[in-house]
């Protein structure tokens, strides 16, 4: 066997290393299978043919009628001495023919605006989508990092429930010999017992987690790629509320959606009070008819015609809908106003909560990292001192929980900090596949 063949062989027998999905490719598996997020891009196909639907409405119309008819004629007379040219007896004859015609609208002032309209709801529709777009990269974050906390809580439970597990051990060894007492061993399998229990609801919280982000990628995976422990958080730039606030009121893509509505609705009442303007049309129209007989005549004829002209049209009285439909217009005009308005408000608390997040978050974290070092201090001290004999066993099990406990803290606060930082960029309207790819970036390889 060659040396080559040998080496391959060799390298297929060897355990394939576990491969960790990062974020990127979490969100592109979203992008594939969600189906919220298709059904939002489809939702954008839908609108976009709002366009050359209202386009239409300005050109003109051309449309083909032909037809072909028999006609069974039985002539008699009642007086049979009576002198007549019109052909007797049964007979039939048949006419064929066909019609073009052509509608050029001249002045229709509800196309016009039901164009202006068009262009609104396409607008409408891509700010729909953009959000939609914004939600899966959300979405997708979030299910991510809550399966990375899930999973880290349940690697310090586990560890904890091991520490105490030893502590339990090393309590029943002193009290057998007579250096504890049973308090600490009574107390040192009640934490091992509430260790276990909470170990079990934190497995069954990540089993949960991950049918979250399951649901939304459509896949199961084994091992996501972790958050760096050195990882550093700063604060938004720009470092200003009001900065945010006023990017909010004028990119937060449900406020750009609503402004479109609201001109939707505004178009929409010019258009129901246009109901009472007339309409002018340029019609021409072309017709070619063939006869091989008549009623009255056994001749066939042929006839081409031709017409041009303009159509007016002028609606006098309808019953009222007219007037009620342009109140019902003006009505949602209003509504709408109101709706640009609530969704102004609600893009700057959202703006203002997300940046108030990153801010505390970024704080907290850093002083979790201090905790962190001053917990990690006690539970040594507390250890050491124990093993002295100036310590107890509740002592050192509270200093042991302590620990865990700022760990986990920490770990959901750096997540925690990430998610709303990318939150006030989606409230913004600015969070994009780059902002994930910086977050990317932070994740360990």
């Amino acid at each position: 066997m060659k040396l080559p063949i040998r080496i391959a062989l060799a390298l297929a027998a060897l355990p394939l290393a576990a491969h960790a999905e990062d974020l990127l490719q979490v969100y592109r598996d979203a992008r594939a299978h969600d189906a919220q997020y298709a059904a939002a891009r489809y939702a954008l196909e839908a609108g976009l043919e709002s366009l050359p639907q209202g386009r239409a409405l300005l050109l003109p119309n051309i449309g083909l009628t032909a037809s072909t008819v028999r006609t069974d004629v039985n002539t008699e007379l009642k007086d049979p001495s009576t002198v007549t040219s019109v052909p007797l007896g049964r007979r039939h004859y048949e006419t064929n023919g066909y019609q073009l015609t052509l509608t050029q609208p001249v002045f229709r002032r509800q196309n016009f605006l039901q164009h202006d309209e068009a262009e609104y709801q396409v607008k409408q529709a891509q700010a729909t989508f953009d959000q939609a777009a914004q939600d899966l990269i959300l979405r997708a974050a979030q299910a991510y990092f809550d399966v990375l906390g899930a999973q880290d809580t349940l690697e310090l439970d586990r560890a904890q429930t091991k520490a105490i597990s030893e502590q339990l051990e090393q309590a029943k060894r002193n009290f057998e010999v007579g250096t504890a007492t049973i308090v600490d061993t009574h107390e040192a399998q009640a934490r091992h017992d509430l260790a276990v229990s909470q170990e079990i609801a934190a497995q069954n919280d990540l089993d949960n987690k991950k049918r979250v982000l399951e649901q939304i990628t459509g896949r199961i995976y084994g091992t996501l790629a972790p958050l760096r422990p050195d990882v550093k958080l700063s604060l938004p730039q720009p470092n200003s509320m009001d900065a945010w606030v006023a990017l909010a009121d004028k990119h937060a893509y449900p406020v750009l959606a609503q402004e479109a509505g609201t001109e939707i609705a505004r178009l929409e009442s010019k258009r129901a009070q246009a109901g009472h303007y007339p309409t002018v049309d340029f019609v021409a129209t072309y017709g070619y008819t063939s006869q091989n007989g008549t009623q009255i005549s056994t001749l066939g004829t042929n006839v081409d015609q031709g017409t041009v002209g303009f159509q007016l049209a002028l609606p006098l009285y309808q019953g009222g809908a007219i007037s009620s439909r342009a109140r019902q217009a003006a009505a949602s005009y209003e509504q709408g106003k109101q709706n640009l308005l609530n969704a102004r408000r609600t893009a700057a608390l959202n703006a203002q909560q997300s940046y108030l997040a990153v801010a505390s978050g970024v704080s907290q974290v850093s002083a979790l990292e201090q905790a962190l070092v001053s917990s990690q201090s006690a539970y040594d001290s507390n250890k050491l001192g124990y093993e002295v004999g100036v310590r107890i066993e509740i002592d050192v099990l509270n200093a042991q929980q302590q620990l865990y406990s700022t760990k986990r803290d920490l770990a959901l606060a750096r997540y925690n900090t990430i998610l709303s930082e990318l939150k006030l960029k989606a409230a913004a309207g600015s969070l994009s596949d780059k902002d994930l790819q910086k977050v990317n970036e932070a994740l360990s390889p």
